[in-house]
């Protein structure tokens, strides 16, 4: 035991961990100062309400961290491992239709409260199908099943086709569309003939236009009144400024106000009730009006420098499992930061995504934290081979 610690810290990815760690930490810092107003006055909660609970939230998370990190990625290969992760994913999204519930304003009923914590199983699916599709995908390589679409891939779509349609019917259209986006990028770098990947997602993005023009065009039918007021905020925020513009232009206020500096840590104006919990997806926006540009270069900064690291353990790896992996996850940070940047600047429509480790909230912490955790141990998989070889 003592010489697999050692082995462990010997190959550990200290710019990977440091990187996660002073992103969480930074991000503890601003929920507390996006937080404390809305502590009080909205809920009568103590001021550091919010930052004692991510503090908790972050213990957890950690410990995950470090508990996958010992773990060895190849275990998941292993049908009992992958299929009791897909077990617990399916059994979270059938629960959460019995007993979930929607938080705050949204019409969502995609959370489990577990009383220490609030679970959200669309998280939980986004790392299960990462690790399942690697799995089984690499399986299927060693059998030589990957130039057939029917035994190849056809079986794994099925799978993911229903976790799909269950997030779909909680209703949360933009988690399920990010399983589905964050899966086919695994799927992209499984050694698939282009042919053969755009078999897949020819369809996939075909039926998803069709499906988007049939819901707009008869919106009354598909969509609540909140989410017909999201797209017509995001086509223009300031004709609803008062209602569903109001998160969008009191975010562009906050961003405009902060400037190159910002107004100084603590002194943000919108967050004083005017942007409606702000520690959560709308975060970014107090962190510019805060700190300013600058702010937003240390977290978009970091993001992007764990996204490079991870794809670059990828591509260092041999093993193709171990490359979908990092792939998987490297999209999901990136894509996420790109859906809550877009949403609060007006490139996309909101969507609810909190920015990746900044945003208050235990399970994308907890997950992204146990994906790094795994992305670590590829990482020192890697080291270790080459000081092998090296030797």
């Amino acid at each position: 035991m003592k010489k697999n610690v050692k082995n462990i810290f010997k190959n550990f990815d200290y710019p990977l961990f440091v990187t996660y760690i002073l992103l969480c930490l930074f991000g503890l810092v601003m929920i507390y100062s996006a937080s404390m107003v809305w502590a009080v006055e909205k809920l009568g909660q103590a001021p550091n309400y919010f930052f004692v609970r991510q503090l908790i939230n972050l213990t957890l998370a950690f410990i995950a961290f470090f508990v996958v990190t010992a773990i060895p990625y190849r275990n998941y290969r292993k049908k009992r491992w992958y299929t009791i992760i897909l077990f617990v994913t399916f059994a979270l999204l059938l629960l959460v239709k019995l007993i979930g519930y929607a938080p705050g304003n949204s019409n969502a009923k995609s959370w489990i409260d577990l009383g220490f914590m609030n679970l959200q199983p669309s998280e939980v699916a986004k790392l299960a199908f990462i690790i399942y599709f690697a799995a089984i995908l690499k399986r299927k390589e060693e059998q030589q099943l990957l130039t057939s679409f029917k035994q190849g891939y056809l079986p794994p779509f099925i799978v993911l086709g229903a976790a799909v349609l269950l997030i779909l019917k909680e209703p949360d259209f933009g988690n399920a569309m990010m399983v589905l986006c964050i899966t086919l990028s695994v799927v992209l770098t499984s050694g698939i003939r282009p042919k053969t990947f755009f078999r897949i997602a020819a369809p996939v993005f075909a039926l998803g236009a069709v499906g988007m023009i049939i819901v707009l065009k008869f919106s009354d039918l598909f969509l609540s009144e909140k989410r017909v007021g999201r797209i017509s905020a995001f086509l223009n925020p300031f004709e609803d400024e008062q209602h569903y513009g109001y998160q969008i232009v009191n975010g562009y206020y906050a961003i405009g106000a902060g400037g190159l500096q910002g107004v100084g840590l603590g002194n943000s104006v919108q967050k004083l009730g005017y942007l409606p919990e702000p520690q959560t997806d709308f975060i970014v926006p107090i962190i510019a009006e805060e700190l300013g540009i600058m702010g937003i270069i240390i977290v978009l900064g970091g993001l992007f420098f764990l996204v490079a690291r991870i794809l670059l353990i990828g591509i260092r790896s041999t093993d193709s499992m171990a490359r979908m992996i990092c792939t998987g996850v490297a999209t999901w940070i990136g894509l996420q930061t790109f859906v809550n940047i877009g949403g609060l600047s007006g490139l996309i429509p909101l969507t609810g995504v909190p920015i990746p480790f900044i945003s208050y909230g235990g399970t994308s912490i907890l997950l992204l934290s146990i994906a790094l955790g795994v992305v670590a141990n590829i990482s020192k998989d890697v080291k270790s081979k080459h000081l092998k070889r090296q030797a």
